[in-house]
């Protein structure tokens, strides 16, 4: 057993099971031994990469679309240039670089990164030490200005709770003890009201999450782009609706039981996109597309090939796995989607369209 696996076996013999929720915020942002307290996690050194990390297109192209956004809104000045869990910043160091050009806009804009470790808030600092940032524990205290926001692998890292189906009620997944190992158990069966309406699309034993912190993030978010004006890009692994037990750890490149050693672990889970939409209200989401399709949509394949020019042997060879990683549908081009959101009245985002908010493969 890990150090946290021992306090939270403690905790739980005195007080009784935790929620996953409670399971995963423990893990992950224990002041002394969570997850993103103690190491910097991203790379070949740590324990996943992110799209980001992979290739400087990606940020390229995420950059592009928010400075197309801001033009297309008049090129509000000043306005709030956000990213929520920005990693080492990386990819705002590649929006940076790339939006260099466009007139004004780096005149225009104030830069916050929303980060609660303070292992990563020191590798952000270094890798935009040209820039002048803003740090925030929570979205809460962004500026209430015009915000174009970025979240890459952002929400799945949120803490989620987990509902069994037992005839017209729910159990809840919690954390126990079975002697001195952690272990999954079930509650008595209890109504839950926001999972009402699953009761149409779910059967006996179906396990539905629901993720509570979401819901206060986009109500932060839209409370700035409703009035104001903005747009927000979340990119994440999940679909339309949740459905099944999604809890996943990764460790050193290889994925781990969620309960063998936590604090040690990467705790995740898919992303409900269709509850990301709903919190959001009164903003206005665009289709929900593959990440691969709206990369393609906004250029990346002739980026790559302007790049693969002045490339040759292993160096080249890397760029093309680059490029399919991120766009290919075997890789993370259709399992990651991309969810724009912005006030009703402002024009389509670049590689979306406001229409009806599901997958749309074309």
């Amino acid at each position: 057993m890990t150090p946290l696996g021992d306090i939270l076996a403690r905790r739980i013999a005195a007080t009784g099971p935790i929620s996953i929720a409670d399971y995963m915020a423990e893990c992950l942002l224990h002041p002394e031994h969570g997850y993103y307290a103690t190491r910097d996690p991203l790379g070949a050194q740590g324990d996943f990469i992110t799209a980001p990390e992979i290739s400087q297109m990606f940020g390229e192209m995420l950059g592009l679309a928010l400075a197309q956004a801001w033009m297309d809104q008049g090129a509000p000045h000043p306005f709030t240039l956000a990213e929520l869990g920005p990693g080492r910043g990386t990819l705002m160091a590649d929006i940076l670089r790339a939006t260099k050009a466009v007139p004004g806009f780096h005149a225009a804009a104030d830069l916050h990164l929303v980060e609660r470790s303070l292992v990563l808030k020191a590798a952000q600092a270094r890798t935009l030490a040209q820039h002048a940032i803003t740090h925030h524990d929570t979205t809460a205290t962004l500026p209430d200005a015009p915000l174009f926001v970025v979240a890459n692998e952002f929400f799945d890292a949120l803490p989620i709770r987990q509902f069994q189906r037992d005839g017209e009620g729910w159990r809840e997944r919690q954390v126990g003890l079975d002697g001195d190992r952690l272990t999954l158990g079930l509650t008595a069966p209890l109504p839950v009201q926001d999972l009402a309406f699953r009761l149409d699309d779910t059967r006996d034993g179906d396990v539905v999450e629901h993720c509570p912190a979401a819901a206060a993030i986009l109500a932060d978010l839209s409370s700035r782009i409703e009035p104001h004006g903005g747009a927000a890009l979340i990119i994440d692994y999940g679909d339309w609706r949740s459905v099944g037990d999604t809890l996943q750890a990764v460790a050193q490149h290889d994925h781990v039981d969620p309960l063998a050693v936590p604090g040690q672990a990467d705790l995740t889970a898919h992303v409900d996109f269709e509850a990301l939409t709903h919190a959001s209200a009164p903003l206005t989401p665009h289709l929900l597309a593959p990440q691969g399709v709206f990369l393609e949509r906004l250029g990346i394949t002739q980026r790559a090939q302007t790049l693969a020019q002045k490339l040759s042997g292993d160096t080249l060879d890397a760029h093309v796995n680059a490029h399919r990683r991120l766009t290919h549908p075997d890789e993370m081009g259709t399992l990651f989607k991309v969810l724009g959101l912005t006030r009703a009245k402002a024009p389509d985002l670049p590689g979306l369209t406001r229409n009806r908010p599901h997958a749309d493969a074309s």
